[in-house]
């Protein structure tokens, strides 16, 4: 039996809303799906960007730590420096004062301790003939001092000597006095002046006068 128009438009409507609501399933189906993905995408985009931040953090934490580190070393550095420096400034100071008080060696003392500087020079020169170099000012007491030098050299090995003051090069002015002895056109020559006997000793006794001025240093296992 035929259907009438008005049955074929119902049908037809059926048809279209049963097929408008199969599509708006379908939309909402791939709505939700594509909500989904994206939550999913921008949850790992948030957490890659996330993790990214906290890697930027932690490497600037750490370079900020290193500079911390490098920054502390070098001032300890510098104040060990300064502390050095300080040290070493105080130990000049010393050696300067006893400079000056070579200087004021007394009048009564001081022809013997020429005497003995001579005799030294020409135990270790031992030459036959020999220069001696000393202040302008100390040529009368150099002078009674060769004598008295050359008769110990004389005693002691049976050598003579010949010993003549060097007019024509003085020891400075501002020396604390002693000699210096010559041999063969200066080739050979030894260094007895009060100052080479005061910096020699200096050096000697410097590790005792390090540990007398500023005490044991516990990070050293030898003294030097």
């Amino acid at each position: 039996m035929a259907l009438s128009d008005a049955e074929v438009q119902k049908q037809v409507k059926q048809m279209v809303a049963f097929i408008e609501q199969e599509a708006n399933e379908k939309v909402e189906e791939i709505d939700a799906k594509a909500e989904e993905e994206f939550n999913i995408e921008k949850g790992r985009l948030v957490q890659q960007q996330r993790l990214k931040i906290m890697e930027f953090f932690e490497r600037k934490e750490k370079q900020v730590e290193m500079q911390k580190k490098i920054q502390a070393s070098n001032m300890l550095n510098q104040a060990r420096l300064q502390v050095l420096r300080a040290m070493e400034d105080h130990v000049n100071r010393l050696y300067e004062d006893m400079r000056r008080r070579l200087v004021n060696v007394p009048a009564t003392e001081y022809p013997q301790v020429l005497e003995m500087l001579v005799a030294q020079g020409l135990f270790v020169i031992l030459e036959p003939n020999v220069l001696v170099r000393c202040r302008e000012k100390d040529i009368s007491i150099v002078k009674q001092a060769l004598a008295s030098a050359s008769k110990q050299l004389k005693d002691a090995t049976g050598r003579d000597v010949n010993v003549t003051i060097d007019e024509q090069r003085f020891l400075p002015v501002d020396s604390c006095g002693g000699v210096i002895l010559t041999a063969h056109k200066d080739r050979i020559l030894v260094k007895n002046t009060l100052e080479a006997r005061l910096e020699m000793i200096f050096r000697q006794l410097l590790p005792e006068i390090r540990v007398a001025l500023f005490g044991r240093n516990p990070n050293r296992k030898f003294d030097d």
